[in-house]
């Protein structure tokens, strides 16, 4: 589709198509959307969002009337839509996106059940325990829907497992206790599920969704640019391999989001974490006087920096229309 909108772009600009004609031409080459491919656009919207506000509505609905539900009200509620939810989706097939939307829908309930039992019984779990378990009840549907959003809600999961537990025992295992234990967990973490979801997306179609890889990328390389302008001020609080991991996640993802499977969001995500630790490492050795001439600087390398990373997405982005 990148093909056809640079190339009607190129003929427009050549004369070749009258300005009147224009759209006509961008229609009838794909680019915008028909009236049927609209009404697929919006089915799948209502469905999703549908199901997602139904599933969050059961948890405010709870968190508002908490008190004036009893023990045997709250728990029925919330068992009877998991179980209408999983029956829906076994009725209509994990194969279909409303079977896909029903599974997603239960999983979220599965979470809200948890909850339901460790307020109502107080069972004294902590917090990553929750997280923890809700991650492994819902793997089985995880793993037989194929859908990525689902995989997604996983990693969400166990994020929220790994830096709960990691603010409970200040460190991995609890005998870690620096302060960037957290960071370098969630960027191991994430980096990890980039790693196997690159490589999964190489076997399997269903899971090549560009969007969920952006997330899960968004997430390892926002933790490593923590590590690495922590490392600028304080290498004591992250460890001497912060920089070196740093440099490592930049240059690999690079090599790969640009040779092997381009992908300019994650790359203009490099380029903006670029800006954020030069600017920091610049301010750390520049502004400790507070100095008017190392602001302007800064703001100088700054708007260099983002005029040199824009004129190169922008080639790479002609690069890939071509």
């Amino acid at each position: 589709m990148k093909g056809a909108r640079k190339q009607i772009v190129d003929w427009v600009e050549q004369g070749r198509i009258a300005p009147g004609a224009i759209a006509g031409a961008l229609a009838l080459a794909g680019v915008t959307p028909d009236a049927a491919r609209w009404r697929r656009f919006a089915d799948a919207l209502f469905l999703w969002l549908g199901s997602l506000l139904l599933a969050a509505g059961v948890i405010f609905f709870f968190a508002y009337n908490w008190e004036a539900l009893g023990r045997f009200a709250k728990f029925g509620l919330v068992e009877g839509l998991l179980i209408l939810a999983v029956v829906s989706a076994w009725y209509t097939g994990l194969e279909k996106p409303a079977g896909k939307a029903a599974i997603f829908a239960a999983s979220i309930l599965t979470g809200a059940l948890l909850a339901l039992v460790g307020q109502t019984y107080q069972t004294g779990a902590d917090p990553y325990e929750l997280f923890a378990i809700w991650a492994v009840l819902i793997l089985p549907w995880t793993v037989a829907a194929r859908l990525p959003a689902l995989w997604l809600l996983l990693v969400l999961l166990l994020n929220l497992a790994v830096g709960l537990y990691c603010q409970t025992f200040r460190g991995i295992f609890g005998f870690i206790f620096s302060g960037g234990t957290l960071v370098w967990a969630l960027f191991a973490l994430n980096t990890a599920a980039l790693a196997a979801w690159e490589l999964a997306a190489r076997r399997f179609d269903w899971i090549r969704e560009r969007w969920a890889i952006r997330v899960i990328a968004t997430a390892s390389g926002t933790a490593v640019t923590i590590l690495g302008t922590w490392a600028v001020f304080e290498t004591d609080e992250v460890g001497l391999l912060a920089l070196p991991a740093y440099l490592a996640w930049l240059g690999a993802a690079y090599f790969y989001y640009r040779h092997r499977e381009r992908d300019l969001f994650v790359l203009a995500g490099g380029v903006l974490s670029v800006i954020v630790f030069v600017t920091s490492f610049l301010g750390n050795a520049l502004l400790d006087d507070a100095d008017a001439g190392g602001f302007l600087f800064i703001g100088l390398v700054v708007i260099g920096m983002s005029a040199a990373g824009a004129w190169w997405l922008k080639r790479i982005a002609e690069e890939t229309a071509e």
